[in-house]
């Protein structure tokens, strides 16, 4: 009988985390196609309220305020980002209410990685925390750390003196 209740269990708990990592990938799928059809609230209100996005460029560290102001331009203007999903793994802790992800992304950079946390809210899955980042081809890096150097030369300098 306990082997039984213990099966049964375990079954229940598979079910539901795969409707979360379903859900998940629907959420994340949706996010990325808000920003292509130019849907400013759609693709906020993903975001958890005190969510944080990192970009690609090193100075990109905002918290979804932050982050709501520097893409509204964008979003006015009809030049957002167009990501799509080419893989994505997707993982829990234990109590079932908190995701972490990566995946790799096709955009118009190419292909970027994201990564981030979600964490359940009420019924729904909101990013807590993301961050984008360019690949670069172990093979090209020299020439990619030539073209960045002087810019982030600069930039390191200055953190250095915090």
């Amino acid at each position: 009988m306990k082997k039984t209740i213990l099966l049964f269990l375990l079954a229940v708990s598979f079910a539901n985390a795969q409707t979360d990592k379903d859900q998940i990938n629907k959420t994340l799928d949706a996010w990325h196609k808000a920003a292509g059809d130019v849907n400013f609230d759609s693709y906020f209100n993903v975001l958890a309220d005190d969510a944080i996005y990192i970009g690609t460029d090193a100075t990109e560290n905002w918290n979804k305020k932050d982050f709501q102001a520097w893409a509204k331009p964008y979003f006015d203007q009809k030049t957002t980002w167009n990501f799509k999903a080419l893989e994505r793994n997707i993982f829990f802790d234990k109590s079932g209410k908190l995701a972490w992800f990566d995946e790799l992304l096709d955009t118009q950079m190419k292909i970027c990685r994201g990564s981030g946390v979600l964490v359940k809210v009420g019924k729904e899955w909101k990013i807590k925390h993301y961050v984008l980042s360019m690949t670069v081809p172990n093979d090209e890096v020299d020439a990619v750390t030539k073209i960045k150097t002087p810019i982030e030369d600069a930039l390191i300098a200055k953190l250095q003196k915090k």
